[in-house]
């Protein structure tokens, strides 16, 4: 690792399902050691001059499930579950202002995860004329059904058209299946989760 003059390196702390990134702060070679150790992170206060642990007031801790470093060896990476939002503000990440706009709930870094928020937001705003509000009137056993058919639409596409029709057809299977998690309620981070387990 290469440390600044002041004993520290910067650290980006992302989600390991999603890879959103959540926060930056600083930790300096005892807050990585503990961080190592116990699985949960650590980093160093520049203006309290202090170790502290992610989550120790507030509960919402950073499970470690990675630590990487840059190909300068001057900036850390931790992949981390994080309980909770990751801002002091109380936001999921502390990247929710926008240059030039207004801070708003960040959707995420993921194509998936932006489109999940899309979907939600739809259910709760139901503009008129979406198509996304249409499916979720129908039901969860027309939109299982909605599912089921574009599921089979991606199989001839996958053995009988090119790729692009395969791509297409699976953009379709993949909006609908987040639909349908929509109208049951289940969270597309949980899909992720059941994945990451699958994973290891």
């Amino acid at each position: 690792m290469r440390f600044g003059a002041d004993g520290l390196v910067p650290v980006v702390a992302q989600e390991s399902r999603s890879g959103d990134v959540l926060m930056v702060a600083f930790a300096d070679r005892d807050a990585l050691e503990r961080t190592a150790e116990t699985g949960f992170a650590h980093y160093f206060s520049r203006s309290r001059r202090a170790l502290w642990r992610k989550g120790e007031s507030s509960g919402h801790v950073q499970r470690v499930h990675e630590i990487r470093v840059d190909c300068d060896g001057d900036t850390v990476l931790y992949r981390v579950e994080q309980e909770g939002p990751a801002c002091h503000t109380g936001s999921r990440t502390c990247f929710s202002a926008v240059v030039g706009g207004e801070a708003g709930a960040d959707p995420g870094g993921h194509l998936l995860t932006r489109l999940a928020s899309l979907i939600a937001r739809r259910a709760e705003e139901r503009p008129e004329g979406s198509y996304t509000v249409r499916l979720l009137d129908q039901g969860v056993g027309k939109l299982s059904k909605k599912v089921g058919e574009e599921a089979v639409e991606v199989v001839v596409a996958a053995n009988a058209e090119d790729d692009a029709r395969l791509a297409s057809e699976s953009a379709d299977l993949l909006y609908h299946l987040l639909v349908l998690l929509q109208a049951r309620g289940v969270g597309l981070d949980a899909v992720l989760k059941e994945l990451e387990g699958r994973a290891k």
